[in-house]
């Protein structure tokens, strides 16, 4: 019940996607929990910082930090990212249909970030979907073992629906 989506089309494809299929499921009335992503553009030139939306709840951390126009070092706040791992953890403790985490990254594929959430997750025979980058791939088949299903992005409303019983008629679009 884990399922993956590789988006390669267009930097943030895969954020928007899950952002999206978060929105339709909740609109249905599935309990959600887990992190989807927004990037806020700030201009020509800038780097984008990057926010997570806790679902189940109304919180939006900040995950990015500034680290000067010259800085090339990563631009992750890995004491946000852990404030947003409390969060969807409560969410996870109070009960969920579905977990959705915006990605398997560099943080996941190292032990941190999201990963024991996501095991957490399954552990309950919650179903999850993530996102995960080609070049995270082999950190994530690591991690997932035979647990992973690719999911077609055309087919993650239909696949989050058939792993939480909810009808199709009442399907995302």
């Amino acid at each position: 019940m884990l399922g993956f989506v590789t988006v390669t089309d267009s930097a943030g494809a895969a954020d928007r996607l899950l952002t999206a299929t978060a929105a339709a499921l909740q609109a249905q009335g599935l309990r959600l929990a887990g992190a989807v992503q927004h990037n806020l553009d700030r201009g020509p030139d800038q780097v984008c910082d990057m926010e997570l939306r806790i679902l189940g709840t109304e919180r939006v951390i900040g995950i990015t930090q500034n680290l000067g126009t010259c800085a090339e070092g990563c631009r992750l706040d890995s004491g946000a990212l852990a404030q947003a791992v409390a969060l969807a953890e409560a969410v996870l403790a109070q009960g969920a249909a579905l977990v959705i985490v915006n990605k398997f990254g560099k943080q996941e594929c190292f032990g941190n970030g999201f990963r024991s959430f996501i095991a957490e997750a399954l552990a309950r025979d919650i179903p999850v979907l993530i996102s995960v980058a080609p070049e995270q791939l082999p950190g994530f088949h690591d991690f997932a073992g035979d647990l992973a299903q690719p999911v077609a992005a055309e087919a993650i409303a239909a696949w989050c629906l058939a792993r939480t019983g909810a009808s199709r008629t009442s399907a995302p679009a």
